[in-house]
């Protein structure tokens, strides 16, 4: 009879008063066994009842990258909802493989609260109906240059610190338990560079990376940027929940996550792979579209020598959106795969500019081109590492706008009329082109005349080009070469945006003579900057680099052609608005890039 009561009270969870264990008790003679059940009952009583436990369900175990990924159940009534999704691969910074990245993360852990050997997911995403229980939106300056401290203003998600958590909320992250993981899980989702070198998902304005997305919620209720694609419906007088939100569109084939909701882990799911997948680009893209804009960047660069490797580091970020793996920032990818255009695209020229038409003065070219091998192996790799990178990017940005005015000045009259020889040059080129448009033939290009011989070569260097004379100091444009070579290891370019212009300014030469010239340059520095990624431990994604030969070749053999059909202004002109669009880019002035 005693069990089955005591089986009753247990069901209703009864709570017995001081005064009826008393009444229990001062019975315990009349009725044996009366005392230790009044006993019995009082543990019932100051054992409080256990929490529900959350009950919720993936609606699917595996789904491809980029899909919709929904979780629902249900937990404790009046409750607010967690739901931590992980990756099960994580990083810690004692898992760097680059040479820079290496030390770079080094540096951070030794001035920061974590350790090299803190390991995060690589991935980590808190769905949640209270955001602001794990930071806040605040308002984040972008853009521009270093001493502006931003010209444009958006807002983020910005993570709070460890202390300022509270001890509830703390137990529900899943597997970021200490303060070491969750700082070292802050810096990978508010660090431009533990986002391009860990998370590789950037959350952006324009194409500048704001942060990662981490604590996401219910979009139509807030609205930010960040957390759309995201729905979270609870209803806290059941607890019953239904979260979905968008899985990363670039998530690696088969990745794993584990999800954990308040805090008891419920299961897990996979990504699996959506289309062609670029194992060092980090990225899902069909060749073919890198090709494509390859041939149209290599076409502009054998037409004007200049910004190849600039305006196709920018289709990379735009279209192709190249971040590397894990491990590896996304511009040690991305430079690498560059060279393949700068490279490339003049061998595609070559034959016209060189064979058929010979406008190409080699010593020159050569003078250069050593100078600029040399800048870039050598020297490149000890100026970079005592020159932050965003420093001199400014410098450049200064220079580059100085070139575009100067350029847009050398058109006016008043120059043109002390350059004779370019003003006559140019002349000719335009009567020639009068003539092959009445006799319907294509326009004949002219040829360069050595007038120089032996040793003079080296310091002098005369030459007629239309019948005009033009002279040059090759050596000179050696030393000039060091400095450009150095620029062109740090970007992973070429360096015509520098070549043509000085070629232009400096040598007096017409923009027929100066783009082989700048391309015979551009060959040798990308020869350079290759052998110093090798070196370093850096290699380009192949299909990328593939791509990109085939289609810088094929542009190259385009744009040679069609440097005919513009005349000596013209191609100043474009020249001129190019050096304008890298100061804009240099000084992150502009944001729709």
């Amino acid at each position: 009879m005693y069990s089955v009561f005591f089986m009753q009270t247990q069901n209703i969870n009864p709570m017995i008063s001081e005064e009826v264990y008393m009444s229990l008790s001062r019975n315990k003679f009349r009725f044996p066994g009366f005392a230790l059940l009044a006993a019995l009952l009082l543990c019932i009583q100051v054992v409080p009842a256990a929490a529900q436990q959350p009950q919720a369900q993936i609606s699917q175990q595996e789904y491809l990258a980029g899909d919709q990924v929904t979780i629902s159940g249900q937990i404790e009534p009046g409750e607010d909802l967690y739901i931590a999704i992980a990756s099960k691969r994580e990083f810690a910074p004692q898992d760097a493989k680059g040479v820079n990245e290496i030390k770079n993360l080094k540096d951070v852990a030794a001035q920061r609260p974590f350790n090299e050997d803190t390991a995060v997911p690589v991935l980590y995403y808190m769905l949640t109906n209270k955001p602001d229980a794990f930071g806040s939106v605040v308002k984040k300056r972008f853009g521009g240059p270093s001493f502006a401290k931003g010209i444009y203003s958006t807002t983020m998600f910005q993570l709070a610190d460890w202390q300022n958590l509270d001890s509830t909320v703390k137990n529900m992250l899943g597997p970021l338990e200490t303060p070491e993981e969750w700082s070292f899980f802050n810096y990978t989702h508010e660090s431009s560079y533990g986002i391009n070198t860990i998370t590789k998902e950037r959350t952006q304005v324009g194409k500048v990376t704001i942060f990662a997305r981490s604590v996401i919620t219910n979009y139509e209720k807030n609205g930010n940027y960040w957390d759309e694609g995201t729905s979270i419906n609870l209803d806290k007088e059941t607890g019953e929940f239904t979260a979905t939100f968008d899985s990363f569109r670039h998530t690696p084939p088969d990745t794993e996550f584990n999800v954990f909701v308040n805090g008891e882990e419920i299961g897990g799911y996979t990504l699996k792979g959506n289309g062609f997948w670029l194992s060092l680009g980090g990225r899902y893209m069909n060749p073919l579209w890198i090709i494509l804009g390859a041939i149209l960047v290599g076409a502009f660069f054998s037409l004007i020598g200049a910004a190849g490797g600039m305006l196709m580091a920018a289709y990379q970020v735009m279209v192709v959106n190249t971040m590397g793996p894990v491990g590896i920032n996304a511009a040690n990818v991305l430079r690498p795969s560059n060279v393949a255009l700068t490279l490339f695209s003049p061998l595609g020229s070559f034959y016209r500019y060189a064979v058929k038409e010979r406008r190409v003065a080699w010593p020159v070219g050569l003078s250069f081109g050593i100078g600029i091998l040399i800048g870039s192996i050598w020297l490149g790799k000890y100026v970079t590492e005592v020159l932050p990178l965003a420093t001199y990017k400014e410098w450049l940005a200064v220079l580059v706008v100085l070139m575009g005015i100067r350029t847009v000045y050398e058109l006016t009259p008043r120059v043109m009329e002390k350059r004779k020889n370019i003003k006559a040059m140019t002349q000719k080129f335009n009567e020639e082109v009068r003539k092959a448009k009445e006799e319907g033939r294509a326009a004949q290009m002219g040829r360069i005349e050595p007038m120089s011989t032996g040793a003079s070569k080296l310091t002098n260097y005369q030459f007629k080009f239309w019948g005009e004379e033009f002279k040059i100091n090759p050596l000179l444009f050696g030393v000039i070469g060091l400095g450009i070579g150095i620029v062109a290891r740090a970007f992973g370019i070429g360096g015509g945006f520098l070549l043509t212009p000085i070629m232009t300014m400096v040598g007096a030469l017409p923009m027929y003579v100066a783009v082989p010239v700048s391309l015979v340059g551009t060959c040798f520095s990308s020869i350079g900057s290759f052998i110093g990624y090798l070196l370093n431990g850096y290699l380009p994604d192949l299909w990328i680099a593939i791509a990109i030969i085939i289609g810088g070749f094929g542009g190259g053999y385009i744009g040679s052609r069609m440097q005919k059909f513009f005349s000596e202004v013209q191609l100043k002109v474009i020249l001129a608005v190019v050096l304008f669009f890298l100061f804009f880019r240099f000084f992150k002035i502009e944001i729709w890039i």
